[in-house]
């Protein structure tokens, strides 16, 4: 299958061959600079994670569909977003002759890091390590700096207001790290080419020790995680201040980690995250904005409802299935249904003011989805609506068809409940 052609090499787009510096976004990005050698643990040496005794179905304990039907709705969806037809629907790209894959957001046509740790985290929930492996192969040897601040990180294309540049996301960073621990769980780090655990192991402690690891702020890098709140920086950089994306914490990766790592700095994140919601959050509609101070106000043109905040509650409802430890969370799952049922399910359009004014007029398929994921917190009497238009609704395609293809995969895992810890 041909590969997208702009996206054949970051180096090659940065137009240095070989030079990671030149794909940097942030200036003085030309020093090198080595580990101060921390003492490392290995894999072996990691705590197994624990995730809840049984996980919800709503498929089938709400809509009566059968273990049949969900397995084949589940195949269909993923062999159309990985396989489909060049032209329309598929996100998946072999590269010929390599053994890498990447995931091409067709709308913005570029490669993010979003894109390949949600790749990442479907494949092996679904069991497909050859995909996972090529998808980890393509981030470490074409999207990590080897040398320079930004080593250890992963460069992204990321979105500013008016533009798009590249950059560190720390929410693709973070699903690639869980998609690691998953696969060290589920396969093992002594059984392939890929030692999982040791590669969660290094990019959790580039996001945790950045700025001792570059031996202070190094031309404005920083940490991933501020250390005082344990919010994460909207980009781990200088300039961020104390900005963050509630779509970027994420309790319940943190909370495994703890598990993992046996580090309590980590379940302090995922305290301070599911705190973070509930200011963030409108107390009326439920809404989540955009971009957030660390206070949870909302920074001046990120005030409002969009798409990168659906993924907030995707967070959300896997925090409630793992863990279960904030009643908040379905008294935010209720709120939210029921600002949108007031809109008219399945009508609603993609993008709202924080106080629920409508935006556009223009329904978002990707949406739906995240909906219908919030109807497994909800106890809100229709949220078998909810569910019920995830299954009914196609995801988008052609343009469309990265964020709500992956959004749509991702949503019948976690309905099925095969959304699951390793």
């Amino acid at each position: 299958m041909r590969c997208p052609a702009p996206l054949r090499s970051f180096r090659a787009a940065s137009g240095i061959a070989g030079a990671w510096m030149a794909v940097c976004v942030l200036p003085g990005c030309v020093t090198t600079v080595d580990s101060l050698g921390y003492d490392r643990m290995s894999s072996d040496e990691l705590s197994p994670l624990t995730g809840p005794q049984e996980y919800p179905n709503a498929f089938r304990d709400v809509l009566g569909k059968t273990d049949e039907e969900i397995a084949t709705k589940i195949e269909d969806s993923f062999n159309q977003l990985f396989y489909g037809d060049f032209s329309n629907t598929p996100i998946y790209y072999a590269i010929p002759g390599t053994d890498q894959a990447y995931i091409w957001d067709a709308y913005h046509r570029n490669v993010r890091t979003e894109g390949i740790g949600f790749g990442m985290i479907i494949t092996v929930e679904l069991d497909k390590r050859d995909q996972f492996d090529r998808l980890w192969r393509y981030a470490e040897s074409t999207l990590q700096p080897t040398s320079g601040p930004n080593q250890g990180y992963l460069i992204s294309w990321c979105d500013t207001p008016g533009n798009t540049v590249l950059c560190v996301d720390p929410f693709g960073l973070q699903q690639i790290a869980m998609a690691l621990f998953f696969a060290h769980g589920r396969w093992g780090s002594d059984t392939g080419t890929i030692d999982y655990g040791q590669k969660a192991i290094g990019l959790l402690e580039v996001m945790r020790h950045k700025e001792a690891l570059n031996g202070g702020v190094d031309s404005g890098v920083t940490n991933t995680f501020d250390a005082t709140t344990k919010l994460v920086y909207d980009f781990p950089n200088v300039m961020a201040g104390d900005v963050t994306r509630p779509s970027i914490e994420m309790p319940a990766y943190y909370e495994l980690w703890a598990q993992a790592m046996g580090d309590s700095f980590w379940s302090e994140a995922a305290a301070s995250a599911r705190a973070h919601w509930q200011v963030a959050a409108h107390p009326s509609t439920g809404l989540i904005p955009t971009r957030t101070y660390f206070d949870g106000r909302p920074v001046l043109n990120w005030d409002f409802f969009g798409s990168e905040a659906y993924r907030t509650q995707l967070s959300l409802a896997l925090d409630h299935v793992w863990f279960g430890v904030d009643p908040w969370q379905v008294e935010e799952a209720d709120r939210l249904l029921g600002f949108f049922s007031k809109q008219g399910i399945g009508q609603y359009p993609a993008k709202y003011k924080l106080d629920g004014v409508a935006l556009n007029a223009t329904p978002e398929s990707a949406l739906i989805f995240m909906n219908g994921v919030t109807g497994l917190v909800a106890t809100a009497n229709n949220r078998a609506d909810y569910i019920e238009a995830v299954w009914t609704t196609p995801p988008g395609t052609n343009e469309a068809r990265y964020y709500s293809g992956l959004l749509h995969l991702l949503s019948l895992l976690t309905l099925s409940g095969q959304f699951r810890v390793y």
